[in-house]
């Protein structure tokens, strides 16, 4: 076993978003994912295969979905259960500093 930080060994210049595997097994993943200023593609929707189970740590997000005409607004310590198949999209992480995601498909 190895103690590591969640909040440890986050890059200085993030130009893309950066999506690291903590663990995973045959019915859950878990991810960390670090935004600064990145959002989803124009017109493009996550479909997933999974459930997700998400949770901001750190900074700020916006989540739009495919059949609701609404912003979400994430800020620290909010999270959000998207079932299989629910089409959302990341609007907008905040430009100015870090948004550290907690990521649980399952």
């Amino acid at each position: 076993m190895q103690i590591k930080n969640f909040l440890g060994g986050i890059p200085l210049n993030i130009q893309k978003e950066v999506t690291e595997r903590i663990i995973s097994n045959g019915n859950v993943r878990i991810e960390r994912i670090i935004s600064r200023g990145q959002s989803s593609p124009e017109n493009f929707w996550y479909d997933q295969e999974e459930n997700e189970w998400v949770i901001l740590i750190k900074g700020r997000a916006r989540l739009s979905f495919y059949d609701e005409n609404k912003i979400v607004v994430l800020n620290e310590g909010d999270y959000l259960d998207i079932p299989a198949h629910k089409k959302h999209r990341v609007e907008w992480t905040d430009p100015d500093k870090e948004t550290i995601w907690l990521a649980v498909f399952y």
